[in-house]
């Protein structure tokens, strides 16, 4: 599909994580895998809520460390599936929380945050290189431009941070944003003009009924280019998730004659860019079992296909990029299922649609140079 378009793959939004190593939430589920995975297993349905099992499905996704050697397994059959494999990545979260720590101890946690991803094996063995590193931030925080100025001095991938802002009104619907509105507030959109003042990215991640917010922060900011994560989120697009979030087709509808009116209004703002990735998310609507809710790429390709024809036909090809969310996705799909249905529902859009998508795109928003394995991790 993609032999002779392209020669390599650019996977926009990949995690990276271990328990381990890295200063996780509070999570109990993480905590209990650090030491023994088995006790992490039976706290995942007493300990952790219903919004946080319906968004990772099982506690082995976050209680197991997800680094380049569990990427590059995940990706090995890509390249035998559509001609070429994945070169390079995007890391867009790696869970590090600061908290409500003091700012010399957050600036400390901020600097191990930036080590840990540049020394992790990128470009060895099976593993693509990095090609760059978004920095989850919140703008308001005390100490954001001084962290932000210390994380790019210490690494030349930094291109941006990300902002996790997601909140909705069903309480069993996982809400990670700290406030609602926090994209257009005054205190959030001053901090970006520190992100904006020094050339660099902001992506966000809201669900399809904050997406409005997102035209604010747009038009605030016009000279910044602004992402949108997983193709604006309509959670529950797919079937029943959380208490009452479509349950019926008629719900399920709704949220897609919503979510269709909001990005085709972001779409009139120049520089957002939108990220085809979070495809197979259990937030979307999928089902509830710990494995492979999507099943055949057939029926990957039916379901997303109507919403990915959308988003290119009004953002075009210069506007679009994959990401895999790897590995929140992997308990419905794998990549090379997702790769190779989004290429099908692309390729009678033309070589160059593909080239954007999977490649040009990411590379010139992100800065992305050609992979070399000599500068990697």
């Amino acid at each position: 599909m993609l032999a002779g378009t392209i020669s390599g793959i650019v996977d926009a939004h990949v995690q990276q994580w271990n328990p381990r190593r890295i200063p996780r939430s509070r999570n109990p589920v993480a905590r209990g895998y650090r030491f023994v995975p088995k006790v992490g297993d039976r706290l995942f349905s007493v300990a952790v809520p219903q919004a946080e099992r319906d968004y990772v499905l099982t506690p082995h996704i976050i209680g197991r460390a997800y680094e380049p050697r569990h990427y590059g397994a995940d990706i090995a059959p890509v390249a035998q599936v559509v001609g070429v494999g994945i070169e390079s990545v995007v890391v867009s979260e790696s869970y590090w929380r600061l908290g409500d720590v003091e700012e010399p101890d957050a600036s400390r946690l901020a600097v191990g945050e930036i080590n840990y991803l540049q020394g992790l094996p990128f470009g060895v063995g099976v593993a693509p290189t990095l090609g760059a590193v978004m920095m989850r931030a919140d703008p308001r925080a005390e100490g954001f431009e001084t962290r932000l100025d210390v994380q790019r001095t210490l690494s030349d991938r930094v291109r941006g941070i990300q902002v996790t802002a997601t909140r909705h009104p069903d309480p069993k619907v996982r809400s990670a944003g700290p406030v609602d509105g926090m994209l257009a507030s005054a205190e959030f959109l001053s901090g970006v003009e520190k992100v904006a003042a020094r050339g660099l990215a902001v992506e966000v991640f809201v669900y399809s009924h904050q997406l409005y917010d997102v035209i604010t922060l747009a038009r605030e900011f016009p000279d910044t280019t602004v992402i949108v994560d997983h193709f604006g989120c309509p959670v529950g697009a797919f079937g029943p998730v959380g208490l009452r979030t479509g349950t019926t087709a008629a719900a399920r509808a709704d949220i897609l004659r919503l979510w269709r009116e909001r990005m085709t209004s972001i779409a009139a703002e120049e520089n957002v860019v939108v990220k085809l990735s979070g495809l197979a998310m259990p937030v979307l609507g999928y089902g509830r079992e710990p494995w492979g809710n999507i099943g055949a790429r057939e029926t990957l390709t039916q379901m997303i296909g109507p919403l990915v024809q959308h988003v290119v036909g009004h953002f075009g090809a210069s506007r679009v990029m994959f990401g895999s969310n790897f590995p929140i996705d992997k308990p419905n799909t794998s990549i090379d299922t997702v790769v190779a249905s989004l290429a099908e529902i692309l390729e009678p859009w033309g070589e160059n649609m593909l080239g954007n998508v999977f490649r040009n795109t990411a590379r010139r928003v992100y800065g992305i140079t050609a992979p070399e394995h000599a500068r990697a991790g």
